[in-house]
């Protein structure tokens, strides 16, 4: 059982504080590159590069950073949006881009390490790029002969329930390398050690697991300090909803981006909000609870309908246990289909650096999802269509789980 703070949360010591607290052993002179951003910190919120630089971990001498999307420092707001190579003021570390020119380390760039040290903050979603970009340095250490420790962090919104299509891998992409639900459930370290497996890779892999950590926790149940990982997740709400409303990234509908509380917010200006209110609530489909729809108006400062008045809803979450991020937004999208049948709802490429595929399809990993809304299939039937998949997917990921 995981020690109980005053505050009544769980006691969690990350990877990256295990290894501040006990050292860390590598090979040669322990010279590290770091694949990590801004939200790497201990839980004094010290930002991790600064605490290895300095000798923080025994057995680690630190003097290289490689970046995610968004930019190191998280300054790219939009998605998208590339970042260059630079330098890391407070080290004077040389910070290389994997989300600008290249997307995966060049053998260059990893010349004269001596490991690979992945610290990065996830957010339980297979879309999300951070671990992509984790599963791509790893293809490159694994060909360079070159260990990879990955540092674990919690899940933020748990690690007991997975919901959502499978990947099919005929939809492999960035936003999705391996057969994993749309709400994948794994931490960091559980989805690397399970990708490397699928993946193929002959990698020396090692992960330090965090302590006190349970797989029904979300962040706000443990002790530790919350970052947000990425511009537009900047709360443990938005993150909650997540899973289903990164879906609308596909589509006409506004995902709240150039708002203060995106993904949380979503719309359209020709959206018949009371109609398709009906139609939501109308919805029986298991797992369609646990939420209510505020109607509202927005309008963006950036990215789709910049500068329109957006009419549509907040999602507010109001019980978890009971909530189904993916399957709400599939009652979503099946309500906007059938409310504004003329409207275009998907978006056409580029999405991530496909050029030809649907967004739509890549975010759920198949084209199932986009046809059965299209043809008029009910909620409950589009969700029971993953069953089986996420059966077998539980089943797989089993022998990767570290935490109980």
């Amino acid at each position: 059982m995981a020690a109980i703070t005053k505050r009544g949360r769980a006691a969690v010591m990350s990877g990256l504080d295990v290894i501040l607290r006990d050292g860390l052993r590598l090979p040669g002179k322990g010279r590290a590159g770091l694949l990590c951003n801004h939200a790497t910190v201990d839980r004094a919120l010290s930002g991790a590069p600064e605490l290895l630089r300095a000798g923080g971990a025994r057995g680690v001498a630190l003097v290289r950073l490689f970046s995610p999307q968004h930019g190191f420092a998280g300054e790219k707001q939009d998605n998208m949006v590339e970042s260059c190579d630079g330098v890391h003021p407070p080290t004077g570390l040389p910070i290389v881009s994997l989300y600008g020119r290249v997307r995966a380390p060049e053998a260059a760039q990893l010349a004269g390490l001596d490991a690979i040290l992945i610290d990065l903050p996830d957010v339980g979603t297979r879309v999300y790029t951070f671990l992509s970009t984790a599963l791509l340095m790893m293809r490159a250490a694994s060909s360079a002969g070159i260990p990879v420790v990955v540092l674990d962090r919690p899940n933020p919104i748990g690690g007991a329930a997975i919901e959502g299509p499978v990947l099919d891998p005929a939809f492999a992409s960035f936003v999705g390398m391996v057969p994993v639900s749309l709400r994948h459930g794994l931490t960091a370290g559980e989805y690397c050690r399970f990708g490397a497996r699928a993946l193929g890779l002959e990698i020396d892999l090692r992960v330090i697991p965090m302590e006190g950590w349970r797989r029904d926790l979300y962040r706000d149940g443990t002790d530790l300090p919350w970052v947000m990982p990425s511009p537009n997740l900047p709360t443990l709400d938005a993150t909650i909803v997540y899973p289903g409303q990164v879906m609308l990234e596909g589509t006409a509908l506004s995902e709240g981006r150039g708002t203060t509380r995106p993904f949380e917010l979503w719309g359209a200006p020709w959206l018949d909000c009371a109609g398709v209110h009906a139609r939501i609530e109308a919805t029986t489909a298991a797992g369609i609870a646990g939420f209510a729809l505020r109607e509202v108006a927005f309008e963006p400062t950036f990215q789709k309908w910049t500068g329109d008045a957006v009419r549509g809803f907040q999602i507010h979450v109001t019980d978890r246990d009971r909530y189904r991020p993916v399957a709400t937004t599939v009652a979503v999208l099946s309500a906007v289909r059938r409310v504004h049948p003329d409207r275009i709802l998907w978006r056409g490429p580029p999405y991530e650096y496909e050029t030809e595929r649907l967004p739509i399809d890549l975010i759920a990993g198949t084209d199932r999802l986009r046809v059965a809304i299209d043809a008029g299939a009910g909620v409950e039937e589009i969700t029971a269509s993953w069953d089986a998949d996420l059966a077998a997917f539980r089943e797989a990921r089993e022998p990767f789980l570290l935490y109980a």
